[in-house]
């Protein structure tokens, strides 16, 4: 199939938000995609996109000249007209969880695929949730979730949290060794929460050690990524165990991790740095636009990766790590770095659309 003489017709829900603005800044000459609607909260609705984001576009490019004169639309109260437009939404709508559950749920139902950044759907059993160089295995679950909610072209996808995002690919690229625990400690921007030091100068020069609900997230969700599809659901793994503190520090964009892990097969230095530099990508060779030509980059500098040089590695899409050292207890540390609001987020979401599109299961032969 050619996809660029079968673009889909994409909607952002939340549009006017952090992760929002990242859509729209990064879909902006998207070769498969044409962002035809922008959908926030009522307060913005009928508003020009590029009024409704005045004093708060966060993006380091100008809102998209496309859309600077759209209007705004309710995510809720137009639902009727933006669905008639869409074949695809992407979510960041910012809202309690069971009220985002049943919008997206509303929008799969009527026939849109809704990919979403939230976390409300994550756990929930025939949602997958995907880094697709990881589990792009589990977009299988998707036959088993239109058969169990009646859905025909609608289905519904999550990304995981962007606390993980940086760290995991790692471990998975040295799954072989079989690891049994992980301890984990992620350094993570601002733009996480939403902020730029503009909105949250109490930021600077500080770090809070606490951000609520991410480290349960940084804990639990591996599980389901390197989890097993049976009877329709997802079987989370049992291993590795994780255990994690998440901080917040005074960084624009990019998320960090310092980690130790154990393997049940102690693996060599050179056999770590075999295993990440022939790690095989499974989107290689699928052409999506948005996958990092090299996903994962092994740093031999003491003081790589370093967020400021290395977040925009592979345009924001490419992970890095490095430090790689033995402890006496035979443990392996590393640190690893991730782009959050690009692979950890609106970028994240956009590779999953794309190996979506290029499987067949959205668009007009799904």
């Amino acid at each position: 199939m050619n996809m660029s003489n079968n673009r889909l017709k994409v909607g952002i829900l939340g549009a006017t938000g952090m992760v929002g603005q990242r859509f729209v800044s990064l879909l902006e000459n998207h070769p498969w995609f044409d962002v035809v609607c922008v959908a926030a909260s009522p307060q913005s609705a009928g508003k020009k996109y590029s009024d409704a984001v005045a004093g708060r576009w966060a993006m380091v490019t100008p809102v998209p000249g496309k859309l600077a004169d759209v209007m705004v639309k309710a995510v809720e109260e137009d639902f009727g007209s933006i669905v008639k437009e869409v074949d695809l939404v992407f979510s960041a709508i910012d809202a309690d969880k069971e009220k985002i559950k049943a919008i997206e749920e509303k929008y799969a139902a009527a026939g849109v695929a809704v990919v979403s950044n939230n976390s409300a759907h994550r756990w929930t059993p025939d949602v997958p949730m995907m880094i697709p160089e990881v589990n792009a295995d589990h977009a299988a679950l998707i036959d088993a979730q239109r058969k169990n909610r009646g859905w025909t072209k609608g289905l519904l996808v999550v990304k995981p949290n962007c606390s993980l995002q940086s760290y995991v690919p790692v471990i998975h690229a040295l799954r072989a060794f079989k690891p049994t625990a992980i301890s984990v400690t992620t350094l993570q921007a601002i733009s996480g929460a939403g902020k730029t030091f503009t909105t949250w100068p109490e930021m600077a020069d500080n770090c809070i050690p606490f951000i609520k609900g991410e480290e349960e997230k940084t804990e639990r969700e591996p599980m389901k990524i390197w989890g097993s599809v049976e009877d329709g659901a997802v079987k989370p793994a049992e291993s590795p165990v994780i255990s994690a503190t998440c901080i917040r520090v005074a960084v624009a964009d990019g998320h960090m991790a310092s980690v130790s892990v154990a393997f049940e097969n102690r693996p060599t230095l050179e056999q770590i740095r075999e295993a990440i530099g022939s790690f095989e990508n499974p989107l290689a060779g699928l052409g999506l636009p948005s996958a990092p030509e090299q996903f994962i980059r092994y740093f031999t500098d003491d003081d790589r990766p370093q967020t400021k040089l290395d977040r925009d590695f592979e345009h924001g899409m490419g992970i890095t790590c490095g430090r790689f050292r033995e402890e006496k207890n035979g443990n392996w540390k590393f640190v690893a770095l991730s782009h959050n609001t690009i692979r950890g987020a609106a970028g994240g979401a956009i590779l999953i659309a794309e190996f979506l599109y290029q499987k067949g299961y959205v668009g007009s032969n799904a």
